[in-house]
C-alpha cells in the first residue's frame, strides 16, 4: 500500500496520538494535544516522573489559562502496549540518546502500523533515528521549543525517505493544535535553530575561555544588544535592513577572527568533567540558588507566554 493511500487524509480534533517520554518537553507537548481535544497516550517509564506527572500538567494548564479537567483527556503508561495501537500519529520526546530512540521506533513501527511516527529530537538526524523503521516514509522530526506550551514554533524535519504526504499530514497537525511549523528541507544535524544557537554558544564559551569577558557579560550584551531586537527582526532581515554591502565588510574583518574549534571546548568539557553541569546542581558558568533558578524559569514562561503574535 502506498503512502498517500495509508496515512489519514487528516488528525482531526479528538484521535488518539501518543508521546514516549514524561520529562518537561514530553509533559508539555501531551497537554498542547489534549488542550486541543486529542486523546492523549503518555508513555513514561520512570516511576518517579510518572507520579509527578499530574501536577506538571496541571501547571501547565494552569499556566495556559486552560480548563483543568483537559488534563483527563491523558493516559499515562508505563511503556509502549497494544492501548496504542490505533493512535493517528506518536511523538518520541525522550533523552538525546540515539540508540534509546531507535529502540523505541522499531517498537512504535511494530504495533502502530498506521500511524506518522515523529520524534523530537533536537539535533540527531531524523534518518538515523529511523534506522530499523520498515517504512521509514511516515518517519518526520517535529521539533519542539522549550517550553513547547510557550514557544509555539516546530521545525518539522523531512529525512531522505520521509515522503511528502507524511510532511504536509505533520504541517497540518502541528497548525491544528496551535503551533508554528515551519519545513527543515534537508536531514542535517541541528536543523535550523539548533545550528544558528550552538554556533553563538560557541563564540560565546570561546570568549569566556580566552579572557575577554566572563559569562555574566557574554548574556548581558547579548539580551540588552542584538538579542532584545532578535524577537521583531531575524538576522538576514537585519541585515538587509543595514545593507549587504555593510554586513559584507564587517564579514570581511570578523569572520577570520571568529572560533572555529572544531569540536566542543575545553572549558566546557572541563565543567562538565567536574560535575558543574548547570542550574540543576548549582554551578555552571556561574553559580545558581534554587530561587534563581526558579525565578528564571517562572519569568521566561511569563514573558513568552505573554508574548503576541
Amino acid at each position: 500500500m502506498s503512502m498517500e493511500a495509508s496515512l489519514p487524509a487528516d488528525i482531526a480534533p479528538g484521535a488518539p496520538v501518543a508521546v514516549i517520554g514524561g520529562g518537561r518537553m514530553g509533559a508539555a507537548i501531551a497537554q498542547i494535544f489534549a488542550g486541543a481535544g486529542h486523546i492523549v497516550h503518555l508513555v513514561e517509564p520512570s516511576e518517579k516522573v510518572r507520579a509527578g506527572l499530574p501536577a506538571s500538567l496541571a501547571t501547565i494548564t494552569e499556566r495556559r489559562g486552560q480548563p483543568r479537567d483537559l488534563v483527563d483527556r491523558i493516559t499515562i503508561h508505563s511503556g509502549i502496549n497494544p492501548a496504542l495501537a490505533p493512535i493517528a500519529i506518536a511523538i518520541e520526546a525522550v533523552s538525546e540518546n540515539l540508540a534509546l530512540k531507535q529502540r523505541i521506533f522499531a517498537e512504535l513501527d511494530a504495533l502502530c502500523t498506521d500511524a506518522i511516527l515523529a520524534t523530537n529530537t533536537s539535533v540527531i538526524p531524523v534518518g538515523d533515528i529511523a534506522r530499523d523503521v520498515m517504512r521509514r516514509d511516515r518517519v518526520v522530526g517535529t521539533h519542539f521549543w522549550n517550553p513547547p506550551y510557550a514557544v509555539r514554533l516546530v521545525e518539522v524535519v523531512q529525512a531522505a525517505d520521509t515522503s511528502d504526504a507524511t510532511v504536509a499530514i505533520t504541517m497540518a497537525v502541528m497548525e491544528a493544535i496551535g503551533q508554528q511549523p515551519v519545513h527543515v528541507r534537508k536531514d542535517v544535524p541541528g536543523f535550523i535553530g539548533n545550528r544558528l544557537q550552538h554556533a553563538l554558544k560557541r563564540e560565546a564559551i570561546a570568549l569566556v575561555e580566552n579572557g575577554i569577558c566572563d559569562a555574566a557579560t557574554v548574556d548581558f550584551v547579548v539580551r540588552n544588544s542584538f538579542g532584545a531586537r532578535l524577537g521583531i527582526m531575524g538576522p538576514l532581515e537585519q541585515s538587509d535592513m543595514v545593507g549587504l554591502d555593510l554586513t559584507l565588510a564587517i564579514h570581511e574583518v570578523v569572520l577570520p577572527d571568529l572560533d572555529r574549534t572544531p569540536g566542543p571546548q575545553q572549558l566546557l568539557k572541563d565543567l562538565v568533567a567536574s560535575g558543574r553541569t548547570g542550574a540543576s546542581v548549582g554551578e555552571g558558568f556561574r553559580r545558581w540558588s534554587a530561587d534563581e533558578t526558579a525565578e528564571l524559569r517562572n519569568r521566561l514562561d511569563k514573558a513568552l507566554l505573554g508574548k503576541k503574535d
